[in-house]
């Protein structure tokens, strides 16, 4: 089931017991939950009836714990679990296959396992049977169906998006998510509200990624060079580079540096693939999670959820990022 599929679930069935979200794209996995945070939670303040779980270690007595807690302001508790490592959760899985068979038609608790990678014949994997429900959060990577996300983003910021220009945006951006978001939202404020977008205005708006000096930051990044990263970061920023447009492609980097660093293959050159399997031995993969999380939080900031500004933000992070 896809985050899409989810939302049509959630408005024709209502809540299953547990959810398992699980896939690379962040921003899918992210708009998964908070579908679910406000189908279970709804206007409720999160202070008492949310419990959030960081793995890799996650204690199965305290997942058993939380979900046999009653609610206390919203109608049922909403229990997250963050990237559990199953060798390193022992009994995880028994829990999850005990709450999910134990659970009555209308759960007073909602468990969701939200995770970038899981072994798919795992047994926490497979204790997501039904009832509960399996969401599949990996971002699109042919053009067409890259299109037709981005035909359906237009349609959510209330705008007609042609298919030649889905497939001109599908070009520019690629398979990434936040930036293609956040290029729909140019080419929105540019028409106006119920206005037609084709590939004029796309050519004349959208970043083309490919002729960007981004990679030159990337590249300063990977390779541990702060100082360089920051002159490069400096001239983008001066030269009218978008702070969300540096943020998403360094999004897409450290996830390609990740799936390097985790034994995974990505498209491309022979070239940019040795660079970026140099550049990700510099990083466990721990920390390459961890450098995603840190790009999540300036993204956050990014959207006027901190109190410094987008320019300080990435500087920090750039900083983070190499060192």
């Amino acid at each position: 089931m896809t985050p899409e599929e989810l939302a049509r679930d959630l408005a024709e069935k209502g809540l299953r017991p547990a959810y398992l979200l699980l896939g690379e794209e962040d921003l899918l996995r992210d708009e998964a939950l908070a579908a679910l945070r406000h189908a279970v939670l709804g206007e409720a303040a999160p202070d008492f009836d949310l419990d959030r779980i960081d793995g890799p270690r996650v204690p199965a007595d305290r997942v058993r714990d939380s979900l046999a807690t009653l609610p206390v302001l919203a109608p049922r508790r909403l229990v997250v679990v963050r990237d559990p490592d199953p060798a390193r959760s022992p009994g995880l899985d028994e829990a999850v296959a005990s709450f999910v068979g134990d659970a009555p038609a209308d759960p007073g608790a909602v468990l969701v396992v939200s995770a970038r990678s899981l072994d798919g014949h795992s047994r926490l994997a497979r204790a997501f049977g039904a009832p509960a429900l399996r969401v599949e959060c990996t971002a699109p990577r042919r053009p067409r169906e890259i299109a037709a996300f981005a035909r359906s983003e237009a349609r959510r910021q209330g705008v007609r998006l042609s298919e030649d220009a889905a497939l001109l945006l599908a070009e520019r951006v690629g398979p990434e998510l936040l930036l293609l978001r956040q290029e729909v939202a140019k080419l929105a404020l540019l028409v106006g509200p119920g206005g037609a977008v084709g590939r004029e205005q796309v050519a004349a708006s959208a970043t083309d990624i490919a002729e960007d000096r981004i990679f030159d930051l990337t590249d300063a990044i990977g390779e541990g060079r702060t100082g360089e990263a920051l002159r490069i970061l400096g001239r983008s920023m001066a030269a009218g580079a978008a702070p969300p447009a540096v943020l998403g492609a360094l999004a897409a980097h450290f996830r390609r540096l990740l799936r390097v660093r985790s034994g995974g293959r990505v498209p491309g050159p022979p070239f940019v693939v040795r660079k970026l399997e140099t550049q990700a031995r510099r990083y466990s993969p721990a920390r390459l999670r961890a450098c995603l999380e840190a790009i999540h939080e300036v993204d956050e900031v990014l959207k006027g959820k901190g109190r410094i500004s987008p320019a300080l933000a990435l500087e920090w992070l750039v900083v983070g990022l190499a060192g």
